[in-house]
C-alpha cells in the first residue's frame, strides 16, 4: 500500500519545491531570464574570450561582465539620467508660455511646403484664443507630461533589472558549461532523445532573436548617428544611444529623430529639418524591416507579428527587459513546437 503511492507523494514533494523555487525566484526572474537570453546570445564571444583568459573562467566572466557594463547599462543611465531631468523644466516653459500668453508657433512652420502656411495660421487662431488654449493643454500636457515621467520610470527600473540581470550573467558564464550539461541530461530524461534537439533549438531561437533585436537598433542608431551629424544636430552621441534603445520598442525610433527635426525647424534651419525628416523617414525607420526579419530568419523563423507581441507584452508583462525575454519565450516555444509536431506531418 506503501509502495503504491509513494511516486504520488515524490511527485507531490517535487512540485511543491517547485513552487517554493519559483516563489523565492519571483522578484528577480525577469532579471535571470534577461541574462541567459544575454549569455546564450554572447556565449560564442564568451569562448573567445576565455581562451584569450588560458581557460580562467572567473577572469572571462568578469570580462564579459564589464562590457556588458558597457555596452548597455552606460547608455541606458545615460538616457534615463537626461530625459528624467529635461521633462520637468521643459513642462516648465511651456506652461510658463501658456500663463504668459507668449506662446506663438515657430518662423519655420510657414516656410514648409504645402502644410506650412495652414497649419501657422490655425496655430496662430488656436494661441489667440486663451479659453480654447487653456482647455487644450489642460487635455494633452498633464497626460503627456505623466507619460514622460512614466517612461523615465520604467526606463530607470529598466536600470535596476538589466544591473542585477549583468550580475547573474557573470555566474552563468563561469558556471555555463556544467550548466549546459545538467540541463540537457534533465531534457533526455523528461522528453528522451529529443532532448540535446530541443536544447540546441533553444540556444538558436533565443540567439536569433536577440541578435535581431540588438542588430537592428545597432544599425538604426549608427544610420541616424551619419543623419544627426549631416544635419548638425547637437548631443549626437546621447541621441543616437537613445535611438538604439528606443529601436527595441516599436515606433520608437521616429521620436528620436522627429525631435530633432524639430529643434532645426525651431533653430531656422528649414532645409535641414525637412532633411531629417526625410532621413529619419526613409533611412532611419526603414532599416527595421530590411535587417530585423533578416537577421532573426537566420536563427529562428519567428514572424514578425510575433516578435511585435513579444516585444509588446515582454514590456508589460517584466517591465524593460521584456523587450528581450517575450520575443525570446515565443520563438522558443515555436521552436519547439516545430519541433515536436515535425515527426507527427511526415
Amino acid at each position: 500500500m506503501h509502495d503504491r503511492y509513494q511516486p504520488y507523494t515524490r511527485l507531490a514533494a517535487i512540485v511543491l519545491l517547485l513552487v517554493g523555487c519559483v516563489a523565492v525566484l519571483r522578484p528577480f526572474l525577469a532579471a535571470i531570464l534577461f541574462a541567459a537570453a544575454i549569455t546564450i546570445a554572447s556565449w560564442p564571444v564568451y569562448l573567445y574570450v576565455l581562451a584569450r583568459c588560458r581557460q580562467r573562467r572567473s577572469l572571462a566572466a568578469a570580462i564579459m561582465s564589464v562590457a556588458l557594463t558597457l555596452l548597455i547599462i552606460a547608455p541606458l543611465t545615460a538616457v534615463t539620467w537626461n530625459v528624467a531631468d529635461n521633462i520637468s523644466v521643459f513642462y516648465d516653459h511651456i506652461k510658463a508660455s501658456l500663463d504668459g500668453g507668449t506662446l506663438a508657433p515657430p518662423a519655420w512652420l510657414k516656410d514648409i511646403p504645402l502644410l506650412g502656411e495652414a497649419a501657422d495660421n490655425y496655430l496662430r487662431k488656436l494661441l489667440g484664443s486663451r479659453e480654447e488654449l487653456l482647455n487644450l493643454a489642460k487635455n494633452l500636457l498633464e497626460p503627456a507630461r505623466r507619460l514622460l515621467l512614466g517612461a523615465s520610470v520604467v526606463l530607470g527600473s529598466g536600470v535596476a533589472q538589466v544591473s542585477l540581470a549583468v550580475f547573474v550573467s557573470f555566474f552563468l558564464y563561469r558556471d555555463g558549461a556544467a550548466l549546459h550539461e545538467t540541463l540537457q541530461l534533465a531534457m533526455q530524461r523528461l522528453i528522451g532523445p529529443q532532448g540535446q534537439l530541443v536544447t540546441e533549438t533553444v540556444s538558436r531561437t533565443v540567439r536569433g532573436v536577440v541578435y535581431g533585436l540588438l542588430g537592428t537598433a545597432l544599425a538604426q542608431a549608427g544610420v541616424a548617428a551619419i543623419g544627426f551629424l549631416i544635419a548638425g544636430v547637437p548631443a549626437v552621441a546621447l541621441l543616437s544611444a537613445a535611438t538604439f534603445l528606443l529601436s527595441l520598442v516599436p515606433v520608437g525610433p521616429p521620436l528620436v529623430w522627429g525631435g530633432a527635426a524639430i529643434y532645426l525647424f525651431d533653430a531656422g534651419q528649414t532645409g535641414w529639418g525637412i532633411f531629417m525628416l526625410v532621413w529619419g523617414f526613409f533611412l532611419i525607420s526603414s532599416v527595421d524591416n530590411v535587417v530585423k526579419p533578416m537577421l532573426i530568419s537566420r536563427g529562428s523563423s519567428l514572424p514578425f507579428i510575433l516578435v511585435l507581441l513579444g516585444v509588446t507584452g515582454g514590456v508589460l508583462a517584466f517591465g524593460f527587459v521584456g523587450l528581450f525575454i517575450g520575443p525570446a519565450l515565443l520563438a522558443v516555444a515555436l521552436g519547439l513546437l516545430n519541433n515536436w509536431s515535425a515527426p507527427a506531418s511526415q
